[in-house]
């Protein structure tokens, strides 16, 4: 391997981080226009085996939002990225396949204090205080699907394969 295809290497690994990293952010921040620019446009997402719905990104987004309601805390941490690139005889091909594990604390919406059921931003439901525990953990690992595109890496697949949580009550 020449010394600029390692660098290219090293800058493809670096910015499919970045997409995966994007991913995360945009989901706990319900940054839903975000979460759809990381894909490409046949982009799917299949949260079936969260207890959710498959379908088109952009449709997977305004679900999210509903569904994410429950929740206005939440921090998805992504960790132990294993990253494969499409190898080309010794060059970085335009697709690349990620699987990482990750980690979701979330707490659940709690009725506003003032009984008008919603808050001073006007959502319909408050975020528990600051040092409250979450209500709802999962984990499980995620397989990324990315393609190279002109504006660069995009997710063409996300699968989410959860493999525990703890719920209220349980």
């Amino acid at each position: 391997m020449t010394q600029r295809v390692a660098l290219a290497t090293v800058m493809d690994r670096l910015a499919i981080d970045a997409v995966i990293t994007g991913y995360a952010v945009a989901v706990d921040d319900g940054a839903w226009s975000d979460y759809g620019a990381l894909f490409t446009p046949d982009g799917r997402a299949d949260y079936r085996r969260a207890g959710g719905v498959e379908g088109p990104a952009e449709e997977i987004a305004r679900w999210l939002e509903e569904t994410m309601r429950l929740f206005p805390v939440r921090q998805h941490l992504i960790v132990n990225r294993r990253i494969d690139l499409e190898d080309l005889g010794g060059y970085t091909g335009d697709r690349a396949e990620v699987r990482a594990d990750y980690l979701n604390p979330m707490c659940l919406a709690r009725k506003a204090a003032s009984g008008s059921g919603a808050d001073a931003v006007g959502q319909p439901d408050s975020a528990p205080p600051g040092g409250a525990t979450p209500d709802f953990v999962t984990g499980g690992r995620y397989t990324f699907e990315l393609h190279r595109a002109e504006a660069g890496w995009l997710i063409r697949t996300v699968t989410v394969h959860e493999k525990w949580r703890r719920a209220p009550g349980t």
